[in-house]
């Protein structure tokens, strides 16, 4: 039965033009094809890059944070053991209902208890520094790997291959190079989806989710079906915008806003460049448009460019934020990740407001009258 579903998975019209055969691909005369057994790497290398960057945000991330300003946050909050108990085996946010009642029970009043809840939930709240662990993280990767890609990938005929395959011309022998290239991109993918759990929970976490997934697919696919140098293609055009997206976060979380906003602005450009201008008209069309020349649609050619429609979606989809932050910065003079962190921002602003309430009491009971000018803006991370 496994043998019958096997050889039913790889049945040649499913994946192949239809001049293509599998035995078109098998090694011969010292030339390497590629084999699906090879992407068995992709998971002990996504472990080996998650304990790589765990040591890496530890003993770079971390110190090069510090070096640029931004210091670890402890934040203390009164313990209760009641208060406590309730948040952690009910709920994070009380009703008005539980409120008055563990108000009664711990001999506190209603906006007490509210407030030890809110610091509660902020205490959870990931601190600046994780954010620029991440980034940081992020940024090397995207950088490192763009690099290698475009040292070991420049002089290979790309966009030649998007087409020519379809047409029913001999496959290209893989190249260590282009191995290497596709087992990191993939590897660090599934090292992302690995640890979703840990990392910073963003606003668009399901985008997110989409994005790796599909990516991974993507990546699998046209491995297996050979469509490594149009693969590698695509990575690239994705990778390149992220470099600096990660980079104007990182400074960003440095308070660094003129930097942050410079860099955002390239981010932008590249991005729309290369996602929207570049991938659809021009590694879209010869994936999607130009084999209809030659050719009636068969299996790999829906897959392959359904999954590149989603990833196009979700182009569009960040780009629409893109927009709504540019808008901001333009009226607003200060750029903030709108689709990207997930901290409830109406208890930010609480926080800052009772913050400021307790100083300017402060400053009344000392006779130098509620002055805001002398109350300094609260800076947090975006």
């Amino acid at each position: 039965m496994f043998q019958t579903l096997k050889e039913w998975f790889w049945l040649e019209r499913f994946w192949l033009p239809p001049t293509i055969k599998w035995s078109d691909l098998e090694d011969h005369n010292g030339l390497v094809f590629v084999k699906p057994s090879h992407l068995y790497m992709t998971i002990p290398c996504a472990f080996g890059l998650i304990i790589i960057r765990h040591f890496f945000e530890k003993f770079i991330a971390s110190p090069l944070a510090k070096t640029i300003g931004i210091k670890e946050e402890v934040r203390k909050i009164t313990p209760n053991t009641v208060l406590e108990n309730f948040f952690k085996h009910s709920t994070r946010k009380p009703s008005q209902t539980d409120i008055y009642g563990l108000a009664k029970k711990c001999n506190l009043t209603e906006r007490q208890v509210e407030r030890w809840f809110r610091s509660r939930r902020n205490q959870d709240r990931p601190c600046r520094m994780k954010k620029f662990q991440e980034a940081c993280w992020r940024f090397t990767f995207y950088l490192t790997i763009t690099i290698a890609g475009i040292a070991f990938l420049y002089d290979k005929p790309w966009v030649y291959d998007l087409w020519e395959v379809w047409n029913g011309y001999p496959r290209q022998p893989l190249l260590p190079s282009q191995y290497w290239y596709y087992i990191l991109e993939m590897s660090f993918y599934w090292s992302l989806l690995f640890s979703l759990g840990s990392d910073i929970k963003r606003k668009d976490f399901l985008a997110h989710v989409i994005h790796h997934l599909a990516a991974v697919s993507l990546m699998s696919f046209s491995w297996c079906a050979n469509y490594v140098r149009s693969g590698t293609l695509v990575m690239i055009v994705h990778d390149v915008a992220d470099i600096w997206l990660e980079s104007a976060k990182m400074f960003s979380y440095a308070g660094w806003k003129q930097t942050c906003n410079t860099l955002f602005f390239i981010f932008s450009i590249v991005f729309f460049i290369s996602r929207l201008i570049i991938f659809p008209f021009w590694i879209l069309y010869c994936t999607l448009i130009l084999p209809l020349h030659y050719l009636e649609p068969f299996f790999s050619y829906i897959f392959l460019n359904v999954q590149l429609l989603i990833l196009q979606g979700l182009s569009l989809y960040w780009g629409y934020f893109i927009l709504k932050m540019l808008k901001r910065s333009i009226f607003t003079k200060n750029i903030q990740d709108v689709r990207s962190d997930s901290e409830n921002e109406r208890e930010e602003e609480e926080e800052e407001e009772e913050a400021t309430e307790g100083k300017e009491t402060d400053c009344v009971k000392n006779g130098l009258g509620a002055s805001r000018h002398l109350i300094p803006n609260g800076q947090h991370g975006h």
